[in-house]
């Protein structure tokens, strides 16, 4: 039986790059065609998730690139930056022509984001929202405290994230922290929209700060040119600009007043 890989395996990612991909399956809930896969190769096998661009639906506030490319992107900026953790993504060709593979994340039981009445909040969980239910009970929308969620929520505010619902925050079973989703990210606009909104204006830890700062160097070196196979020039800038911006505040963002800062459906 062939070994299975996860996030952590450093032969993931050439695993999904290389290997041979079978579909078994479609996501019905996702909004563009996403199709569930195995991939094997020497002996490795893995779970994928592969996003065909001809699947997309035209979005006409990202009419640039493709979302399998800003998928990609986002995974490189993630990697290339070390804030936040997504699993391996590669653009290649599958089954139904080029498009995002990502390998899939096994899960554990644990909810990190969730919509709770505000008695039930776990102790330690950050309260983003109040509100309602539908019966006209209060409900807070919530997510835990952890480095790995916090790390998520760095990477938000510099891959200018219009899209992180709860559902897009998975806790891995090998104990790992994973965003994923990524389609509609990197726009050289302010587009934030998260549910990880916990920590306004709390100081960055140190450690992010170290690596917001060292960011824009990379950016205007071999990881932007990574970048610029996927997104615009300006896109590529943008990302600078707002690591920049972020390290020399110091501190976590509060929503503007500019557009909705938080997405809808929640999850």
């Amino acid at each position: 039986m062939a070994e299975l890989l996860t996030p952590a395996d450093p032969e993931a990612k050439h695993l999904i790059a290389h290997g041979r991909l079978e579909v078994e399956g479609r996501l019905v809930d996702a909004s563009n065609v996403t199709l569930f896969c195995s991939v094997e190769m020497d002996g490795l096998s893995a779970n994928a998730v592969y996003k065909p661009v001809s699947g997309e639906r035209p979005l006409w506030d990202f009419p640039d690139g493709t979302l399998a490319g800003r998928e990609v992107a986002t995974y490189l900026l993630a990697a290339g930056s070390g804030i936040g953790s997504i699993p391996p993504t590669v653009l290649r060709d599958g089954p139904f022509g080029s498009g995002m593979v990502q390998l899939w994340v096994e899960t554990s039981e644990e909810e990190l984001v969730d919509v709770r009445a505000p008695e039930e909040v776990p102790p330690g969980w950050r309260v983003v929202l109040h509100a309602h239910d539908r019966l006209g009970e209060p409900a807070v929308l919530t997510h835990a405290d952890t480095p790995g969620i916090r790390d998520l929520a760095v990477l938000d505010i510099i891959a200018n994230n219009t899209d992180r619902k709860g559902g897009h925050v998975l806790a891995g079973a090998d104990g790992g922290v994973y965003g994923v989703d990524h389609g509609i990210c990197l726009h050289a606009e302010p587009k934030l929209r998260t549910v990880l909104w916990g920590w306004i204006g709390e100081r960055l830890p140190e450690e992010a700060l170290e690596k917001l700062r060292a960011l824009p160097e990379k950016i205007y070196g071999p990881l932007g040119d990574e970048l610029s196979e996927h997104l615009t020039g300006l896109e590529v800038s943008a990302i600078a600009e707002r690591a920049e911006a972020l390290a020399a505040s110091g501190v976590f963002p509060e929503p503007g007043d500019d557009w909705r800062a938080i997405p809808w459906p929640l999850f």
